[in-house]
């Protein structure tokens, strides 16, 4: 049946020359499994069009419906858990894929002549694959989104003379706010994907047209020569399969990250960007001050421009690892300073304190209802009423819970309004109580 579609198709669509580009183009050396990662790469792109195609059908890029919108998704659609997990994950996939993609062609010394286009497509490829992650991260408007997002455009505003211009633009506004969200929303839905999808087109046509470099050795690449199809194509296809497998896990076992809603005016979280900017958050603790420009501008720009020269800069004969010493130390360099601050990362965000969502809710309950006004906490606030810096050591849970529903009724010359707390905002303010100790 198959080959009757294809036999009636090929006749009308004359599909010889398109399977002869596609399917048996000889790849010198013969089918291998480092050359999976392009494949798989390509797979993570197109998994994360159709599932943010779907986010996209209930999400809302507004500040005040976009949290509720990810909820929504989350614990109401049909399968919604699943899909975002599915995009969550393929993102950080999407990432390791393209990692490894570029990690395999370095090694192999695969951006020489004539493929240095073919090289500096990639690097593009890559910069948007980061502008995928960081323009994606805002979209949920939660705190981790709010604050992280902050933090990457204050590291905009030190760029000299034109920082500050990008960071309005960035922006929107004087603050970030509805304009950012919607700027963000348009750039990682429609902006970005077009341009990953020409570029991904470009970078295809090159490789047909230079034709893959092949193993580093030489000789084995001129002794065997192998097609696409068969043999690469079910590499590829088992991989793209296990790939697919290992993020489906995640998304049914570990559901994507929501934490509260974004709050502008609570500037004690701690935010922590995704796993592949943590080495780059890192290394920013250690260049403050002064130093500080060279870890936002200096190097950044340094290493943006040392991948895209790199096929100029490295102009020794060969591709043979032994044969690029200076390049491959370089790499290797690179690569021990991103995984010792990664580490590094990795151990300070474990070792953060994490708080009760219950306290949380209290604390901002605490704040909304200006209790502040009248109650000190480790000295912010009026002295009018009682400290309650160490209100935990003295009274009990009881004890809370009843003075809030009825101050008067506790305390008889209590000057406290009844607030009228319903059982869960009751909870919570007494959460917080409690964990104010010495």
């Amino acid at each position: 049946m198959g080959r009757r579609i294809y036999r009636w198709l090929d006749e009308r669509l004359n599909l010889g020359p398109v399977k002869i580009a596609l399917l048996e183009e000889p790849i010198p050396g013969g089918a291998s499994w480092i050359y999976i990662f392009g494949s798989i790469t390509l797979f993570f792109f197109f998994l994360q069009m159709l599932t943010g195609m779907f986010l996209s059908i209930y999400y809302s890029p507004s500040t005040e419906h976009a949290y509720v919108s990810i909820q929504y998704i989350t614990n109401d659609v049909e399968f919604g858990s699943f899909i975002r997990g599915l995009h969550h994950w393929g993102a950080s996939g999407m990432m390791v894929a393209i990692g490894l993609h570029m990690l395999q062609v370095f090694l192999y010394g695969a951006y020489k002549k004539p493929r240095e286009l073919l090289w500096v497509v990639g690097v593009v490829l890559l910069i948007l694959t980061l502008a995928f992650g960081f323009s994606g991260y805002l979209l949920p408007w939660d705190q981790r989104a709010y604050w992280a997002t902050q933090v990457g455009i204050n590291m905009v505003g030190t760029l000299p003379v034109i920082g500050d211009v990008l960071v309005r633009i960035i922006r929107g506004g004087q603050s970030l706010g509805a304009m950012t969200l919607t700027r963000f929303f348009a750039l990682h839905t429609l902006f970005l994907p077009w341009l990953v999808m020409g570029l991904v087109v470009v970078h295809l046509f090159i490789l047909r047209r230079v034709g893959p470099a092949g193993p580093w050795d030489e000789e084995q690449a001129a002794r065997i020569r192998e097609p696409f199809w068969p043999k690469q194509v079910t590499m590829d296809a088992v991989a793209i399969g296990v790939a697919f497998a290992l993020i489906a896990t995640l998304a049914l076992s570990v559901p994507a990250p929501l934490s509260d809603p974004a709050n502008p005016s609570d500037n004690t979280f701690t935010p922590v960007p995704e796993w592949y900017f943590l080495f780059y958050y890192q290394l920013l603790k250690y260049l403050e001050g002064p130093f500080e420009i060279v870890g936002t501008v200096v190097l950044p720009i340094l290493f943006i421009l040392g991948l895209f020269a790199l096929p100029w800069l490295d102009r020794r004969q060969g591709r043979r690892p032994v044969s690029r010493p200076m390049v491959m130390g370089a790499g290797a360099g690179f690569l021990l300073v991103v995984f010792t601050f990664l580490g590094l990362s990795f151990y300070e965000v474990t070792s953060l304190p994490t708080s009760d969502p219950s306290v949380l809710r209290g604390k901002a309950l605490y704040q909304e209802l200006d209790c502040a006004g009248c109650h000190r906490i480790h000295g912010e606030g009026e002295a009018f009423a009682p400290d309650l810096s160490y209100v935990g050591d003295v009274r009990d849970r009881d004890w809370l819970i009843r003075h809030f529903r009825d101050p008067q009724a506790v305390v008889p010359d209590s000057d406290m309004p009844e607030y009228g707390l319903n059982e869960d905002e009751l909870s919570d303010l007494t959460n917080y109580m409690l964990v104010l100790k010495k």
